[in-house]
């Protein structure tokens, strides 16, 4: 199982490549959309760590994802500026998937 990253920026993507896990920057929402396609499509694949930023351009198709799909997971991590909300996040995914607001 591998790590993937998905990213809006070189820092991000560079201190995780120095722990061994290979990723992409991107900055549009097509980049953001092909770049996670292809790491779903990728069977050694287990978690893709996506920056709020990158997910916040595709939310509901991670959302989908993560609805219709067991593998891999996906993650979200705050960008070096520690901006959003991923608490927010969490509650919207845990409403649309059982329809109870936490």
């Amino acid at each position: 199982m591998k790590f993937y990253v998905i990213s809006d920026n070189i820092d991000t993507c560079m201190g995780m490549r120095l722990s061994g896990m290979p990723g992409t920057v991107v900055h549009e929402r097509e980049e953001v959309l092909r770049a996670l396609g292809q790491a779903m499509d990728d069977p050694e694949i287990g978690i893709i760590l996506m920056t709020t930023k990158t997910l916040s351009l595709c939310r509901e198709t991670v959302y989908q994802y993560k609805l219709e799909r067991k593998s891999p997971l996906i993650v979200e991590i705050p960008d070096r500026h520690g901006s959003g909300n991923i608490g927010e996040s969490i509650g919207q995914y845990v409403k649309q998937a059982i329809g109870v607001t936490i």
